[in-house]
């Protein structure tokens, strides 16, 4: 290569140079957050109030469940996995072949609460009787005092995590009922409900408030003799509403820099203020 071609060459490499650090002259930080829809709504709230103060930082929020926010993590396509289950072992064990360590932080604590139509005469339900329905044993309201009308059973789609803990906390690990139908979305759900008189669904508390008097949010009673409690900041802070579960970010190793920075905002006071204010429960 004669002197003119290494100069042209050293040129060339320094346009690229330059024209890549344009993309970030004005040092935009980018994150990416990723996973449980029931988190969605509190992340979008977190991620609105950081920019405000941080006028730097860029964080886009998108759901499709628990599972898909931890396979972001792992394939290395988002930066923040929101989650309302633990990583499984064997995520843990992928994430490991890969020479990921994700790291847990628990950021928000949320009730599940059983919705149905307005119109619905039922209350209050126990944990076996919600496991019935839910399992096909029971399929019709007269079964539970209600007129005589099939029990139309909502649920999340399994990569939710709301759908693997109701399962585990409700059903004892069961199989949902064939009958079940899967939802594509919390909001489909809220959704469903309102419209239809016979539905039955699983929500966060925080869409549950937020729906209003659209849905019923009905009292649950973890065991026979115990007293009816409904889903509610005060009950699911007080260890007294049976249907609760905290809610997990996870990052890949241990956050460093922006996602870092927004990660201690979501543990701050301020951070927590929003987790109050959307309907879900600090974590101090």
């Amino acid at each position: 290569m004669n002197t003119t071609s290494k100069t042209m060459l050293i040129l060339l490499l320094g346009v690229i140079l330059f024209s890549g650090c344009s993309k970030n002259k004005n040092n935009v930080d980018y994150i990416t957050v990723k996973g449980s829809d029931t988190m969605v709504h509190l992340a979008s709230n977190w991620a609105e109030a950081y920019m405000k103060t941080h006028p730097r930082a860029d964080i886009s929020v998108t759901g499709g469940g628990s599972g898909t926010g931890i396979a972001a993590l792992l394939n290395g396509t988002t930066d923040i996995c929101i989650a309302s289950r633990k990583i499984k072992p064997k995520e843990i064990q992928l994430a490991k072949e890969k020479g990921i360590k994700p790291v847990e932080f628990t950021t928000a604590r949320d009730g599940i609460a059983l919705v149905v139509n307005p119109s619905n005469p039922i209350s209050a339900l126990t944990i076996e009787q919600i496991g019935k329905i839910y399992t096909g044993a029971y399929t019709n309201w007269s079964q539970l005092g209600a007129p005589d009308n099939p029990i139309v059973v909502l649920s999340r789609e399994s990569s939710s995590g709301t759908f693997v803990f109701f399962q585990k906390r409700v059903m004892n690990k069961k199989d949902y009922t064939r009958n079940a139908m899967l939802m594509p979305s919390t909001s489909a759900i809220i959704q469903t409900v309102s419209q239809d008189k016979l539905a039955i669904g699983y929500v966060g508390l925080g869409y549950a408030v937020e729906a209003g008097p659209k849905v019923k949010m009905l009292k649950v009673i973890d065991k026979p003799g115990s007293p009816a409690i409904a889903p509610s900041v005060e009950t699911v802070q007080a260890g007294t509403y049976a249907i609760a579960r905290p809610l997990y970010f996870y990052t890949k190793g241990e956050p460093t820099g922006s996602v870092k920075a927004f990660l201690d905002f979501v543990l701050s006071d301020e951070g927590q203020k929003i987790v109050l204010e959307t309907g879900y429960v600090p974590v101090h």
